[in-house]
């Protein structure tokens, strides 16, 4: 790692440090991105929790009239980049082809001189998702600039789930699930599948009982009333 990019992350480290609200974070990191030749930073995080409704958190600096107009047309249905993040944590470019599906929101985005963007996700350990989104209305992005900037991007990816997480109020920490077993684990992959606990025991050379045993005490760890409930909890906390 090279001795700019160490110094480049230490300075941002003790300003995303020094923030003591969701606000002073969100305008150290849109500094960051400013720095790296953005006009503009968002960041999206979806919480794996309530299943039923998972809460959406969603802050940017983009113009007021850009934020009414996603939020009025719901863009956020339609956005290929959040389809992509949601699925992968590789990072995306904004290009024609991926807007292909939906080009009257890529127009619209356009016309608001949103031109030029890249976005990554991140997940964390409670197995929220989260996608910093950095945009700017001017020149394309190069591969000589992604080429320097790539890890300093990748590194606010980070930097930013880390500090969104731990400041902004609507965000309730996690009550921390205490670890799964090897065996647990495995019983609810084999549920995952659709298998009955005494296939699962066949498959695992276990008997019915036993598998029960280890399926009743995931259960108990996670919370879960039933064993649909527990695999899609063990599931959306990314502890299968």
């Amino acid at each position: 790692m090279s001795s700019k990019l160490v110094d480049w992350q230490g300075r941002h480290v003790d300003a995303f440090a020094a923030a003591r609200t969701e606000k002073e974070f969100f305008e150290a990191l849109s500094r960051a991105a400013r720095e790296l030749g953005f006009d503009h930073c968002a960041y999206g995080m979806r919480l794996p929790l309530p299943l039923s409704n998972p809460k959406i958190i969603l802050v940017n600096d983009y113009s007021e009239q850009w934020q009414r107009r996603y939020a009025e047309q719901n863009y956020l249905a339609v956005d290929p980049t959040v389809a992509h993040g949601v699925r992968s944590v590789l990072p995306v470019i904004w290009t024609e082809s991926l807007f292909e599906n939906c080009m009257g929101f890529w127009e619209d985005a356009r016309a608001h001189q949103l031109k030029v963007g890249w976005a990554q996700s991140s997940y964390d350990a409670n197995g929220a998702v989260g996608m910093l989104t950095l945009a700017r209305g001017g020149e394309p992005l190069t591969e000589s600039e992604l080429k320097e900037n790539s890890m300093r991007m990748a590194w606010l990816v980070q930097a930013a789930q880390e500090g969104m997480t731990r400041l902004h109020p609507n965000v309730r920490p996690v009550i921390p699930v205490a670890a799964l077993t090897a065996r647990e684990v495995e019983v609810l992959r084999w549920t995952a599948d659709g298998k009955t606990s005494g296939e699962v025991g066949m498959i695992m050379s276990i008997t019915e009982r036993t598998v029960n045993f280890h399926i009743n005490n995931a259960l108990e760890k996670l919370g879960a009333v039933n064993k649909t409930a527990g695999v899609i909890k063990a599931a959306m906390l990314r502890l299968l």
